[in-house]
């Protein structure tokens, strides 16, 4: 007997399930996740013979890997001890605080593109120690909000990804944590950097933003296009965890010729100056160092 509102693909299984969804439904939202970061890395570290060492308290998920390319380099940064991802490496820098006396550790993972990857590292930054994330992720131009290259604060995602329906249930924006974005925005003349609020559409397929597909973005109100921010926000969202994403907007999806310039350094210092000057703010913000989340190098 033939399901009703179920397709069926070419090998006659179906394509569409029974309630509407291209994934499997039934998500259990409120359940407790069998396989969880810490066990993962308890064991990598076991097997890696690592020492367990928290990571430092601001992270920055870079990735197009130019930031830990520079501090692999010229930035004279350094391998984190104790990160025990099976996947990526951890470097660390310092960045001068607020009030001077004492640096900000910035640990930096790069390389983590699309939602999936995005969100496995987040869980294991925040499940290592470390009480921010900030993505700062490429991103093409869909409005043409000032000429690249230059950031985006993501007030809200376009869910157009599989990872954050395994989060939340489906909705079509996953929004930016309004305590974060709140702060954040009030500071924005002061930070390093020219950046602009605004809305981004996340997918997981780069290579499939046709023509048709874009306009569905701009009409629903998206302003860049990247691949990891609306999981991170749904992450975020769920877990109770502290995470911002912005876009460098650097490009209009190569159109035309001289796209995906990022400035000095593949913008990475441009990518530090901004995790810093954010994280300062927050710090501010928070009440820090007596609050709920300190921030600077050595913090418990």
């Amino acid at each position: 007997m033939e399901p009703s509102r179920a397709g069926r693909d070419a090998a006659g299984l179906h394509a569409v399930d029974d309630g509407g969804w291209p994934l499997p439904a039934g998500k259990e939202y409120t359940q407790e996740s069998v396989f969880r970061p810490e066990n993962l890395l308890r064991e990598a570290r076991r097997q890696r013979h690592l020492p367990e060492v928290a990571v430092p308290r601001v992270c920055l998920l870079d990735p197009d890997g130019d930031v830990v390319r520079y501090l692999a380099g010229p930035g004279s940064g350094r391998r984190h001890p104790g990160w025990a991802c099976y996947h990526t490496d951890m470097w660390v820098t310092a960045a001068p605080s607020s009030d001077m006396t004492q640096p900000m550790e910035i640990g930096v993972v790069g390389n983590a593109v699309g939602a999936s990857f995005a969100v496995l590292v987040a869980e294991q930054l925040h499940a290592s120690g470390a009480g921010l994330v900030i993505s700062i992720t490429s991103a093409g131009q869909l409005t043409s909000l000032a000429r690249p290259p230059y950031f985006v604060l993501i007030r809200a995602a376009l869910r157009d990804e599989g990872t954050s329906t395994h989060y939340l249930p489906p909705a079509r924006w996953a929004p930016a944590p309004s305590h974060m974005l709140t702060a954040v925005t009030a500071a924005l003349p002061a930070l390093p950097e020219k950046v602009i609020p605004g809305r981004s559409w996340t997918t997981d397929a780069p290579y499939r933003e046709t023509a048709a597909a874009i306009r569905r973005a701009q009409d629903a109100g998206a302003d860049c296009v990247e691949m990891e921010s609306a999981a991170l926000y749904a992450y975020g969202a769920a877990r109770g965890r502290d995470v911002l994403c912005l876009a460098h907007v650097t490009n209009t999806m190569a159109v035309s010729g001289d796209d995906f310039e990022k400035g000095q350094a593949n913008g990475a210092l441009a990518a530090i100056a901004m995790t810093a000057a954010i994280a300062q703010v927050l710090q501010a913000a928070w009440g820090a160092p007596d609050g709920p989340l300190r921030l600077t190098a050595g913090a418990p």
